[in-house]
Order: C-alpha cells, then structure tokens, then sequence
C-alpha cells in the first residue's frame, strides 16, 4: 500500500532544532561551509574511478586523466577516448579517483616509448599496440598484463616505485585543485589490487580523509610489496600514526574473489581471531555491492525464496575467468558475509564481515557514468558504438569469459553526510551511512530502536536520531519484552523511476548456531495484496522497447514504514537492511538498441528494476 500525503517530511529534517547527544559528531568543516545539525539529504558519487593513468586503461586506449574525470563528474562537458562528448544530467556531489598503485606512472612512460620500458619484449608489445591503433591488439595485451599481475610476472620496470613518485605527486595535487567544499568534493584515494590465484578478485580502494599535505607523506601500497591484507591494514596504521590523518579500505564486489573475499581463514590461510576480526571491522567499513562486474548483494543458489536474486550475475569465473565451483558461492556475497559474520561474531568475540553498503562504477574510461541512457560503459573498447553489446568483455578465451552486455551500468553511493566536505563525507563512510543504488539517486533512511510509534513517521529524522541508531549502527541488548522497530523511508529519484516495494532483508544466527534469512514485504505501491505464501504479485510494466521509455503511472513517490520484526528473539544475534526496488525501466542494452538501430541476441536482458540496499544494522544480545 501507498502511503500519500507524506512526501518531502520523511527524508528531511525541517524543524529539527539543537543537535541532541544522539546525533554524530560535528566534523572540521573548512570556513565557510556550514554543517547542518543532523544530513539533510544524500550526496551521491564514486569511490571507484579509473582513468587512462591506470595502466590497464592506458593499455586499453583510455587518454582521459583525473582532471577529465573531476570536471566531468562536477557538471562539465569532457571528450571521451573515442572523440565523442560526455556530459552528466546532474553533477555528483562528490567522486573519488582509484588509479591502480601498481604500475602507477608507468603507462605514461611506455606510451611516450621510454626506451627503459621498452627494452622489455612484453612492454614493447605495449608501446606498439597503442602506437599502432590496433584496438584488438590492444585488448589482447591489456587482457594479458592483467594476467602477468595477477601472477606477479610483470617486468621489473614496471615495479620500480621510483615511477609512482611523480604520478602519485600531480594525482593528489589535482585531487585539491579540484575540491570544492560546500559544493564539489574531491578524495584522494587509490586501488590497491590484490589479483591472488590468478585472478582471484581481492582488490580495495583506499580512501583518504585528507589533503595533499598528508597524503603527499605516503607513497601508496602496490602488491609489488604485499598481496596480504593484514599488511595493508598496517599500512593505513602507520599512516595515520605518521601524519594524523584518517584512511579507510572498501574491498571491490566479491563475485570475482573465486570464494576468496569472505573465506573463514586469513588470507595466508591461518584460523581468524579476534585481532583479525577487529582490524578488518575497523579498516574495512563498506563493501561494493554493485557496479560495472555484476553484483554481489545475494545469489539465487544461496537465497532460493528470493524472487530478486537473480539481477546482474557474473558467476562464472574470476577476474581473468577462470571457471567458478558453485560452492565458492557462499563465500562470495555480501548477505552470506552479513550472515557469517553473526557467527563468527559468536565464537570469536568480534564480527570480520560487519560491512556497510558501498556502489560505484569501477570505469576504466575515467568517464563515471551509471544511468542507463548514459552509459560509457567499462572500457575505452566498448564506449558507446554499434555493436558493442556483442563485444567480448573480460576473461577471453576462458570459462568464466563475459560479453559487453553482461556490463552492469554500475551503480552509486549516497551518503548520509551534514557537508559536502572531505571531512563530513569520510566520516559518514566510517560511521557507514551510506546506501548503495545501482545508479538512480532514490535517497533511503533507516534508523532502528525500541520506541519508536506512529508518529515519528512525520519527523522521521529527528525521532531516528533521537530514539534510534541509523543504517550502520548497532542496536543496544532488547528491553525485557521489546522488539525492534524500524523507522524506514525511500523517495525516487526525482528525474527518475517510481518505487515498488520496500523490503527489509533479516538475516540471524539460530539456537542451533545455523545462519538463517527472510525477506519481509513491509511497504508497496498500489492496492497489490500478498497471495499465496504471502508473495506480493508483480507491480506490472510500462516498459516500451520499441522506444527504450517507460511511464509512472505506476509505483509511489514515496514509501514510508514503521516496521517491527515480529519473530525477535533477543537472545539470537540479527543483521537487517533495507532493499528498495523501483518499478520496471529499460536498461543500457534497450537504449542502445533503440540508438543504434540494431536487433540484439534473445537472451540479452532488455528490462530491469533498478534498487537501493541501505547498510545494516546489528543487533547483538547483551
């Protein structure tokens, strides 16, 4: 059911009044820009960019640099690497650039025929193909030096740390230039890129809190040095403790880690402690659960009452594709993690998989592009053109190969942060409030306590914050005979698609020390009532594929809730987040077929229902 009359109260905070102790903490907001009491509203942007300085992408053809990147993502109009212009429908609030660390300034040096570089044979195999045009060339060499690193049989040029000194210098630098507080914020960060088994998918972005002046103290971590991530955590340690700064890690989505990204053991295969748990918990804050490689939110096989597990799947191999067991599922998404953690938590003390939901694109185009009329898709080879739907993507020539239409137009962040400021919007990453999209800016609250009532839907925010935890939080031991309730509320984009339904996803450990889940229905547009089985029946579709448009005569506006989990036991540890799904609309594959006036394979997904996942909240017995 819809709940009318209610829009714009639940998502803002009008007469809020003076912060209360509840609320977090006030950041260092540089003068002039002024912090609100409580976030307003969702800023959305990036946390995963590459661009031509990224070897991968250079070796690709990309020629876009972080300025191209930074000017595109805060409202310009660029170039892209094929000559075509780029321009966002909206600015992001925020982005930020995650060039490779390994190899960082070393594309540059082969482009420009370095004769250091290209006294190597496989790096002068790099300077032709590029040289030459050649974009199949060209694809052939990128696939293999993303199978040299994953092997580590990259030539010593390309290892010498001595290139990553200037490269990492003017990076930083435009990362300033280009931060804007109270308007456009500019991170600094870059991706650390673990490819272990050949291939194996455990890469993290690393994200400063910070300017220059302490970023500039560092050089950043390369798996030249290490692929263990207990030793990238003591990295971000020791930079902190050099500098006084802030730095947090996001590892990649894991349907590419070949079972690895939430395997039980250390990543040299040790048993867990509690240390490991810890230092995990406290580096690691979010996780991808979408962008351009598929999803990693849940799988079919592993949520088999789900009727929506089964969107974006690349399961079939890792990073290079090498083929995929089905049971490295378990291991791979980010619900199994959500749910595992609770168990581990149990006999371990601490909880390693306790993430918050991240989105982002991982373009190598250095064009962040997510909405599905607008999609440059994931390499200069497969930017917009006839035909480039039925390219081979990634894995060529293995079990787990992918085609360009298997691309997911990636997905976004929205973060529930009182500045547009690299200190408020950091913070808010740590604090995890954050939701993910897979591209539309529909903005999601949820906040979890014990006495909340009807009323509070009308000022939702302020009741959250002053009787509740929101998304990220941790919920205090029961009172005797409470259960929790949920203040929830989802808002479309306003350019966008309406809403079908909200869910909360619960997942628990249960007396008998199994991990258990369920999907609750608990707010729908329309007069729709569950059937059989309590299934609430399909929203419908408006889709028209002969024009790649759809309509909003169906779906809310706006779809608030005040929930309560009505089979709590205080004594079994639970997790919950939020799911919303908008009504059908066409995706990237539709308007490209309308575009470019071409017939696509049958099996190619015309139509989809675009969603948001909030991070969780946990709930442990005393």
């Amino acid at each position: 059911m819809m709940l009318a009359g209610v829009a714009g109260l639940a998502l803002t905070v009008a007469g809020c009044g003076n912060k209360p102790e509840a609320a977090a903490d006030k950041g260092s907001a540089p003068a002039g820009v002024a912090e609100t009491d409580y976030p307003e509203r969702p800023l959305f942007g990036d946390t995963h960019v590459h661009t031509g300085w990224s070897a991968d992408a250079g070796q690709d053809g990309a020629v876009t640099g972080p300025e191209d990147a930074f000017r595109l993502a805060s409202g310009e109009e660029v170039t892209s690497n094929t000559g075509q212009k780029v321009k966002l429908k909206r600015p992001m609030d925020w982005m930020v650039i995650t060039d490779h660390s390994d190899g960082m300034g070393t594309i540059n040096e082969i482009q420009a025929g370095n004769p250091e570089m290209i006294s190597d044979p496989f790096l002068k195999r790099m300077y032709e193909s590029m040289k030459s045009g050649d974009e199949a060339e060209s694809s052939r060499v990128m696939l293999e030096l993303i199978q040299r690193q994953s092997d580590g049989k990259l030539p010593k040029q390309v290892m010498d740390p001595k290139w990553m000194v200037s490269a990492w210098q003017k990076t930083i630098a435009i990362a300033d230039k280009y931060n804007a507080p109270g308007r456009f914020t500019a991170l600094i960060g870059y991706e650390w890129t673990v490819n272990a088994g050949g291939g194996d998918n455990l890469h993290r972005n690393i994200v400063f809190r910070d300017a220059s002046d302490k970023a500039a103290q560092v050089l950043p971590l390369t798996t030249f040095e290490t692929m263990d991530p207990e030793k990238l955590w003591a990295w971000m340690a020791a930079y902190e403790a050099k500098t006084g700064g802030k730095v947090l890690a996001i590892p990649h989505n894991g349907n590419l880690s070949n079972g690895r990204m939430f395997e039980e053991t250390t990543f040299t295969g040790g048993a867990m402690t509690k240390a490991y748990a810890e230092g995990r918990q406290k580096w690691e804050r979010l996780m991808e659960v979408t962008q351009i490689k598929g999803q990693s939110e849940s799988h079919p096989s592993l949520s088999p009452t789900d009727e929506f597990a089964s969107w974006d799947l690349w399961d079939r191999g890792n990073l290079n594709g090498l083929g995929k067991r089905p049971s490295m599922y378990r291991t791979e998404y980010w619900r199994e993690g959500l749910k595992s953690g609770l168990r581990l938590e149990g006999t371990l003390g601490a909880n390693p998989f306790k993430y918050g939901a991240n989105g982002a694109t991982d373009t190598h185009t250095g064009l962040s592009t997510f909405e599905e009329d607008n999609f440059w898709g994931k390499f200069k080879s497969v930017e917009p053109r006839k035909g480039r739907w039925s390219q081979r993507l990634m894995g060529v020539g293995n079990p787990g190969e992918m085609a360009s239409w298997e691309q997911a137009a990636a997905g976004t962040m929205g973060v529930w942060a009182k500045a547009n400021t690299r200190e408020a919007i950091f913070d808010a990453m740590q604090r995890r409030e954050t939701f993910a999209t897979t591209g539309p800016r529909m903005s999601v609250r949820l906040f979890a306590g014990y006495d909340f009532a009807d009323a509070d839907l009308g000022s939702l925010v302020k009741a959250g914050y002053t009787k509740g935890v929101p998304m990220g939080g941790d919920l205090k031991p029961a009172p005797a005979g409470k259960a929790p309730a949920f203040l929830i509320a989802a808002m479309k984009d306003p350019q966008g698609a309406n809403l079908d339904r909200v869910q909360v996803v619960k997942g628990w450990v249960d007396a008998s020390g199994k991990t258990r889940e369920k999907i609750f229905d608990v707010r729908w547009a329309g007069d729709r009532k569950p059937g059989l089985g309590g299934k609430l029946p399909p929203i419908g579709n408006t889709v028209d594929l002969k024009t790649a448009t759809y309509s909003n005569d169906i779906g809310a506006a706006e779809l608030t809730a005040l929930w309560t989990d009505p089979a709590f036991d205080p004594k079994q540890r639970a997790v919950y987040y939020v799911r919303v799904l908008e009504i059908p609309t066409p995706r990237w594959t539709a308007y490209d077929q309308v575009r470019f006036k071409e017939t696509m394979d049958p099996k190619v997904p015309q139509v989809h229902q675009e969603r948001a996942f909030t991070s969780p909240v946990w709930y442990s017995p005393a």
